[in-house]
């Protein structure tokens, strides 16, 4: 059952603080760590086999979505032998405009999936609603052409939990909290592939 926040109006900010950061651990908590294990495994699978990742989102998530390319360009290749190859299909403003002014915005990922994608590839999702045309067809399109699919969502999931491979989904119902999760799990996901690169004395020693 997902938790809605906030359901009072607060006096104080500091109340509200209080409140939100526990509705953030709820949320965090509600994760499937199953889920979480196949989705550190088909990265790290795509990863030593040098295929792509791709990311995608509207709006926040779009933020979330190139931000995961410095978390594994960088933050995975360090100390380890691992060489992420990310693509942000939010980052592309030049091609993602054109498509959304001379076809439509529904396009802009599965257009661009179409010239970059190969089967064996893997597509991470990110949307709150989980229902964002956008991303509905771009999961559609990589499922059935050979790309595993990872979906992050919140509130009901949306159409977009059920229809990926695996599913990150967070029960939350504030666009604040889900987007918040959503970077957590960005982190959470590339720093957890790095560290187990690693060897344990090395982990004691290195910021993450």
């Amino acid at each position: 059952m997902t938790a809605k926040f906030p359901t009072q109006k607060y006096p104080t900010a500091g109340a509200f603080v209080a409140d939100y950061a526990s509705a953030i651990a709820t949320a965090l908590s509600s994760l499937r760590p199953g889920e979480v294990e196949r989705a550190v495994t088909a990265m790290k699978r795509a990863i030593q086999a040098d295929r792509l990742i791709f990311t995608c989102g509207n709006g926040g998530s779009a933020a979330t979505a190139n931000h995961f390319i410095c978390d594994c360009s960088k933050g995975i290749a360090t100390n380890t032998t691992l060489r992420p190859r990310v693509v942000s299909l939010s980052a592309t403003i030049e091609i993602m405009t054109a498509i959304a002014n001379d076809m439509a915005y529904s396009q802009v990922f599965i257009y661009q999936l179409k010239n970059l994608a190969r089967p064996g590839d893997v597509l991470i999702t990110i949307s709150s609603s989980g229902d964002s045309e956008n991303i509905v067809r771009a999961l559609d399109w990589a499922g059935q052409n050979g790309m595993t699919t990872i979906a992050m969502s919140g509130f009901s999931g949306g159409r977009s939990a059920p229809m990926a491979d695996i599913s990150l989904h967070v029960a939350a119902e504030n666009y604040g909290v889900v987007e918040d999760v959503h970077q957590s799990l960005v982190h959470i996901l590339a720093q957890y592939v790095r560290m187990s690169e690693l060897p344990s004395e090395l982990v004691q020693t290195l910021r993450f």
